[in-house]
């Protein structure tokens, strides 16, 4: 594929020096042309046919969550709540993605405009701390469900819950913010092509022929600062469930509470392993193979949207039972 050169100095291509950046006319791309999974291309069609059925499971199973915690008034509780604030996220940050990239793996339709790349960085980003935080939110509805079960409703109240469901997207919104502006203003010289699936924000900051410091710097900022004190508040949460748990006086319920928190925490892990080797291997990971960070990149944004639907839906009692009774009913 050729190289799109957008740097000119005086009708010819010139590479972009320091010495130079005084004279030589920087313009924004208008398209940005996405690789796609880089040294993969020849399997696209075949790459596409797992991403395609993770998104359309995940988009059928975050849809059914809302549908039955919408019509049945039983669920209208905190937990439930924040299962449909999660399935909202999932819901978001999937379509924000798959969609291009399965246009790209299956009819080559590589171009994305440059402002609907700021758009996509945007939203990647501000959901994907978004789910953080969310996730946070549901070991704090776990915590006090366990170790404190009998004050559960006068804790986690209607308000309070509302309260943390703002918190969480005023924090995201206005950490993502600076993502796309940082990007919008530096030049870019050397070559419109992102050898990546979607704008992933560093992938993009790589192409620009400037001193792009700051941007890493708040990326890395962002990443431990937002994602790592979630890390860290899940972290102190079942550490407390798990006291709790070997308190319990039956080995039976000891087993039964601790395999759901252990699918949870699965599931939370699928989420944070890849972003945090993602993001840190995309900045000082010089020796891993392109394909494979594209890869793991694509993994925490198409499999914890395949997972939530499961582990916290279908594994909750009262939704399972919901959902069962709406097969039977539709069976009969």
């Amino acid at each position: 594929m050729q190289v799109t050169l957008l740097c000119l100095r005086v009708g010819h291509l010139h590479p972009y020096t320091m010495s130079d950046s005084n004279t030589t006319d920087f313009t924004n791309p208008s398209t940005f042309i996405l690789l796609g999974i880089p040294g993969l291309e020849a399997a696209h069609v075949w790459i596409s046919i797992p991403f395609c059925t993770m998104y359309v499971i995940a988009i059928l199973g975050n849809f059914t969550i809302l549908f039955i915690v919408k019509t049945e008034q039983s669920l209208h509780g905190p937990l439930y709540y924040f299962l449909c604030m999660l399935a909202i996220t999932d819901l978001v940050l999937s379509t924000a993605t798959v969609p291009k990239m399965l246009s790209n793996f299956w009819f080559n339709s590589r171009e994305i405009d440059f402002s609907a790349c700021l758009t996509q960085m945007y939203f990647i980003h501000c959901f994907s701390a978004m789910e953080s935080g969310i996730l946070v939110a549901l070991a704090l509805d776990r915590y006090v469900a366990i170790c404190h079960p009998l004050r559960h409703s006068t804790i986690l109240t209607n308000s309070v819950v509302a309260k943390i469901g703002l918190a969480v997207v005023l924090r995201c919104g206005i950490s993502a913010l600076p993502y796309p502006f940082l990007v919008r203003r530096w030049p870019y010289c050397r070559t419109n092509i992102i050898p990546h699936s979607f704008c992933e924000h560093i992938a993009v900051v790589n192409l620009a022929c400037a001193d792009t410091r700051i941007s890493s710097y708040y990326g890395l900022f962002v990443l431990f600062s937002v994602i790592g004190l979630d890390m860290l508040f899940i972290t102190v949460s079942y550490i407390q469930i798990l006291r709790a748990i070997f308190s319990l006086p039956t080995k039976d319920a000891r087993l039964k509470t601790f395999g759901t928190c252990g699918s949870h925490l699965c599931c939370i892990l699928s989420f944070y392993l890849p972003e945090f080797f993602s993001s840190l291997t995309h900045r000082f990971g010089h020796k891993v193979p392109l394909h494979s960070l594209v890869l793991i990149a694509n993994v925490y944004l198409l499999v914890p949207p395949l997972l939530h639907p499961i582990i916290y839906g279908v594994r909750t009692k009262q939704i399972r039972d919901r959902l069962l009774q709406l097969f039977t009913h539709k069976g009969t």
